[in-house]
Parts: structure tokens; C-alpha cells; sequence
């Protein structure tokens, strides 16, 4: 028995890269919205909800995964998959939704779609601390409570935990040392359109790859839908390295007809969703634009009568 399993590796490392991904795009988001340009003590409170929802939820995630863990390997009882895979399945679909509200809200966040919450100062708002902690606190929660349901048959045989450790260890450096590449990458993008862009294409692929692996998930429990292609090879292999890191972006080495269902019709929504908001933001601006240059009349024709009055 060795020490390294590369299943194992594969599991920490794609998980770890998904919560990787979506706290940088919070902080990236945080750092570049003009909701904290202009108070970084606001900004700092901001990035600290980050960290602090991602711990808690972290912490919660492994004493859910203890307290499961500990009477299943005491009582040496196995663990139903089917009640995991469904489970996971629901996780992942809510996961989706708000990973794809997430993808909406950046470009409104960097200031290309209009947002209904306007200050007196003029600046739109639309970022709150309350909707920063609960998104990463569910999301990071999800990523680790997840690792765990893998884990529980390593956990059930004990001669298997040995290899935990190590590949663990080596799977988290891999995903971390990927997912803050990217958060690099966006921080030192300057156009913030090309950065809306990004972040929303980033976290729209990364709701698509959740909602197709969710109800993948189902398809496993109930019974799979006929496949309507496979690519065969190791290396194409979604289940290992490298192609692995691609899978929660909806990429996987076999297709299913329920999982080309869900990857076009939740694609296509994805786009819908972006469209329908630019739209909104254009009537909104022009709404706004309209009432600016109304005001500016206003304004001269009272400094007119003003001038008048005084002559």
C-alpha cells in the first residue's frame, strides 16, 4: 500500500481550485469596484468577510465531516454513495444558481450594467457585505463538505486512509497554486471591460460546469441516459490530472444526453441572462442621461431668471 493516490490529488486539487476561484473573484471584484474606490476602510472590511466566511465555512464543512466520519468508521458501517450522490447533486445545482447570479452582478459590480441602487453622491451601489459573506460561506462550504463525501470510503477502510495525507497535501498545493494564478491574472488586468469580461466568463463556465455535474449527479442515482460520445485516453480522462481542472467548467471525457441537455440549456441561459441585463442597462442609462441633461436645463434656465431678477 503506498502513499499517493492520484484519485485522491484530483479531488482536493479541483475542489481547492473552484474555492480558490471564487474567493479571488470576490476579492478582484472588491478591489476594483468602485463601491470601495473611494473608503478603504470599507474595502478592508469587505476583503476581511472574504477570509472570515471562508474559514468559518471551512471549519463547519470538516465538523460536519467529523461528526459523519467518526460513527461511520467506528461502527465500520458503509456509507450509501446513492444518498452522497444526491446530496452533491443538490449542492451543486444551488451552487449554480448563484455562482450564475455572481456572473450577472460583476460586470453591474465594475460599473458596465446598470444597477437600480443609486447613492446621493451619484456612484452606483450594489455590493454589501451581507451578500459577500453568505455567497463565499456557501460556496467554500460546499467545496470542502464535498471533498469529504469523496473521502468517506477511505475513511471506511482504514488501510486506505494512509493515503490520504500526502495526496492530499499535494493535491491542495496544485489546486492553490492554480486558482491564485489566476487571481493574479485578473487583479493586474487595467481595462476593468476586459476584466467584467473575464470574471463573468470565468464564473458563468464555472455555473455551467456545476449545473451539468449536479444533475449528472441525479443521472448516477436514478439511471444514465444513453452516451453519446466518449474520448479515451488517460490524459482526457476528467477524473485525473491535468484534464481534471477543466470539469468544474463543464468539461468532462464523456457526454451523456441529459449532460448535453444541461451544459446548452444552462449555456444558453447564461447568455440570456447577460443579455437581457444589457439591455435593462441601456434603458437605464439612457433614463439617466435623459434626467442629467433635464436637470442641466433646469439648472441654466434658474441661473437665467436669477441674472434677470438681478438686473
Amino acid at each position: 500500500m503506498g502513499v499517493f493516490e492520484i484519485g485522491v490529488c484530483t479531488i482536493f486539487a479541483r475542489e481547492v481550485l473552484e474555492g480558490t476561484l471564487i474567493i479571488g473573484q470576490y476579492r478582484t471584484v472588491i478591489n476594483k469596484s468602485p463601491d470601495f474606490a473611494e473608503d478603504e476602510d470599507k474595502k478592508k472590511e469587505a476583503l476581511k468577510a472574504v477570509t472570515q466566511a471562508a474559514l468559518i465555512a471551512s471549519f463547519v464543512a470538516v465538523l460536519v465531516i467529523a461528526a459523519v466520519a467518526i460513527p461511520l468508521g467506528v461502527a465500520s458501517k458503509s456509507f450509501d454513495e446513492r444518498v452522497g450522490d444526491v446530496i452533491e447533486g443538490i449542492s451543486k445545482v444551488v451552487a449554480a444558481v448563484c455562482i450564475l447570479q455572481l456572473s450577472t452582478k460583476c460586470p453591474k459590480w465594475l460599473g458596465f450594467y446598470a444597477s437600480k441602487k443609486v447613492s446621493d453622491d451619484g456612484l452606483v451601489r450594489g455590493l454589501s457585505t451581507r451578500s459577500i459573506k453568505f455567497n463565499v460561506a456557501w460556496n467554500i462550504w460546499r467545496e470542502v463538505a464535498e471533498i469529504g463525501v469523496f473521502l468517506f470510503p477511505n475513511f471506511l477502510e482504514k488501510d486506505s486512509l494512509v493515503e490520504v495525507p500526502v495526496s492530499a497535501l499535494v493535491g491542495i498545493v496544485i489546486g492553490l497554486i492554480a486558482g491564485v494564478g489566476v487571481y493574479h491574472a485578473s487583479m493586474h488586468m487595467e481595462n476593468k471591460f476586459w476584466l467584467a469580461f473575464f470574471l463573468s466568463a470565468l464564473t458563468g463556465m464555472l455555473s455551467v460546469g456545476l449545473f451539468v455535474g449536479g444533475c449528472h449527479e441525479f443521472e448516477e442515482v436514478w439511471g444514465e441516459t444513453k452516451t453519446v460520445w466518449t474520448i479515451h485516453g488517460e490524459f482526457w480522462s476528467h477524473k485525473r490530472l491535468p484534464m481534471t481542472f477543466f470539469k468544474p467548467f463543464g468539461y468532462s471525457s464523456s457526454r451523456t444526453v441529459l449532460q448535453m441537455a444541461c451544459f446548452w440549456s444552462w449555456f444558453v441561459l447564461l447568455l440570456g441572462s447577460h443579455y437581457w441585463k444589457y439591455i435593462q442597462s441601456q434603458k437605464i442609462f439612457a433614463e439617466r442621461e435623459a434626467n442629467r441633461e433635464m436637470q442641466d436645463v433646469e439648472s441654466k434656465e434658474d441661473i437665467s431668471d436669477d441674472t434677470k431678477a438681478d438686473a
